[in-house]
């Protein structure tokens, strides 16, 4: 499978269920966008790591939901068959977010996985008009697969 996840957490329990949902949908995501097999990662990860890859990769001293880290930045995605990068979600925030949104978890870890899945195939949110393209394709691959808002 060319999404592949890994748990580097424990204060938030996930179970195979949610490693195999997040690789199918992974999947669902590279897959639809017609550029041939790429792979990725999606770590899960808690606040404390998410905020020192912020501190260091971004220079924001705190954690945030999700931070994609392309292998080709800036450059466009042609193509097939390469490792496209990684995505870190951070579990606890996913859990904060779900409540405040009042949806369920896996709605909440699903759209951080597929927003940064986006932003390794070029999505960004710089401009007004990028945020809403960007909203609009999480939103319909999100439904596609079952998770509409």
């Amino acid at each position: 499978m060319p999404v592949y996840v890994s748990n580097e957490q424990d204060k938030v329990y996930v179970g195979k269920d949610l490693i195999k949902h997040l690789e199918k949908l992974g999947f669902f995501v590279l897959d639809g966008q017609g550029l041939g097999v790429r792979e990725a990662g999606i770590i899960l990860v808690d606040d404390e790591e998410i905020r020192r890859l912020n501190r260091e990769y971004r220079g924001i001293d705190s954690p945030t939901d999700v931070l994609s880290f392309a292998l080709n930045e800036g450059e466009e995605v042609e193509g097939a068959d390469f490792l496209l990068g990684d995505v870190y979600i951070s579990m606890e925030r996913a859990v904060a977010q779900a409540e405040e949104y009042g949806h369920s978890l896996l709605r909440e870890v699903s759209f951080l996985a597929v927003h940064g899945l986006l932003h390794l195939l070029g999505y960004d949110h710089q401009t007004e008009e990028e945020r809403q393209r960007m909203r609009q394709k999480e939103e319909e691959i999100l439904e596609e697969f079952g998770l509409p808002r």
